[in-house]
């Protein structure tokens, strides 16, 4: 699969807002649920119409909507629109959809995610919230062939960020030019999240007899999409072994604006369950779980950190917290149903010094909230 590496600490994506020639489409938006709702993308489908710039807006408002457009086919040809309404408990929205002869405004790529070759090869997302990476190839073959500096691991690393505004690329070259290191806090945040061979934040598994057994480190990678809204791409892995039954994994992995969860799709073959989990670390903090979550609630370092995973009924089974004696193997786990070899989730954490959760009962409310979201999503009806 071909590598495509972003080098930009930023992207800039349009948005068109001034005379509307006609309009394309009406969207509307229902929210059935007893709550206000807003940072839930919503997806429009643009494959049919061939204009070269959108502007999308409330119904009898001219306030301006950040959208983004994405190619989710590969074939070169943008087919997807995305923006995030805001919308009141048990109300419903309308939206235009039109053909715009003006662009106008540049807006931040707060979702972003690129392969990281100057740093061994690792692979990280980001959002305008939190930060993640897993490892490559290249790090893998380091630790086998017994090279300092190497990770053997498929778990997901979370980068601790305390700051609205894109960290990756500027904490990798601060780091690689010897001008500061992401493992020290200044103000922005760090990378203190220790993952090893434990399953980070939700890395996957497969129980046989009492173990779990798991993937190496990621093959190749295509990335699809970055921008103001998400960002997404693939990862892919070499068939592993469990119990006798030689597994298949890929990863499509994306994150949205103002979430503090990535959404993790998995396609796997061999298998009926997996296990998603997140890492005990030290094993001093509080598992919870609820139907369709779990949460891991630790002291860290000078704060505190929740970790959570998120699953509809489809795919939740049941949660098993494995503790044991080796080393990075002690992790809190979701049991998780494969639908036609395909499993979604999502999976993430909420860090106290960034201000966004004061509190472990704050974290698990936002899981239970997440949870019920995903099981009600917005009415989407395109005209």
């Amino acid at each position: 699969m071909k590598k495509i590496i972003f080098l930009f600490l930023t992207t800039t994506c349009f948005i068109n807002c001034d005379k509307k020639v006609a309009i394309l489409s009406t969207i509307e938006v229902r929210n059935t649920l007893n709550m206000d709702r807003e940072f839930e993308t919503v997806e429009i489908d643009v494959s049919n119409f061939t204009a070269d710039n959108y502007v999308i807006s409330k119904e009898n408002s001219e306030e301006k909507i950040i959208f983004q457009l994405v190619d989710t086919n590969s074939d070169g040809k943008d087919n997807v629109l995305l923006f995030q309404p805001k919308i009141k408990a048990n109300s419903t929205n309308k939206y235009n959809l039109s053909i715009s002869t003006k662009i106008q405004d540049s807006v931040t790529t707060y979702c972003y995610a690129r392969f990281v070759p100057e740093r061994t090869d690792d692979y990280a997302w980001e959002n305008n919230r939190v930060a993640f990476r897993t490892y490559g190839p290249v790090a893998q073959k380091m630790v086998e062939d017994g090279v300092k500096g190497g990770t053997l691991s498929s778990g997901m690393d979370a980068w601790l960020k305390r700051v609205e505004y894109p960290i990756i690329n500027k904490w990798y070259k601060e780091t690689t030019e010897g001008k500061g290191t992401y493992h020290e806090d200044t103000g922005e945040g760090l990378d203190n999240f220790h993952v090893g061979v434990s399953r980070g934040v939700g890395g996957i598994a497969i129980k046989t007899d009492t173990t779990y057994q798991y993937s190496k480190n990621f093959t190749d990678y295509k990335t699809i999409t970055n921008g103001p809204i998400r960002t997404s791409f693939v990862l892919n892995y070499e068939a592993w072994d469990a119990n006798g039954k030689q597994i298949e994994e890929s990863k499509h992995i994306s994150l949205d604006y103002g979430q503090n969860l990535s959404r993790f799709e998995i396609h796997i073959s061999e298998t009926d369950t997996i296990s998603a989990g997140l890492t005990l670390h030290k094993k001093d903090g509080i598992t919870s779980e609820d139907k369709n979550w779990i949460s891991y609630w630790e002291p860290f370092d000078d704060s505190e950190l929740g970790q959570g995973l998120v699953a509809n009924n489809a795919y939740f089974m049941s949660s098993e917290k494995y503790v044991t004696s080796k080393k990075d193997e002690s992790n809190f786990y979701a049991n998780l149903r494969v639908v036609n070899n395909k499993v979604i989730y999502y999976a993430g954490f909420g860090w106290k010094k960034s201000n966004q959760f004061k509190s472990q009962q704050e974290w698990e409310s936002y899981l239970r909230d997440f949870a019920i979201k995903i099981k009600n999503p917005f009415l989407v009806t395109q005209n």
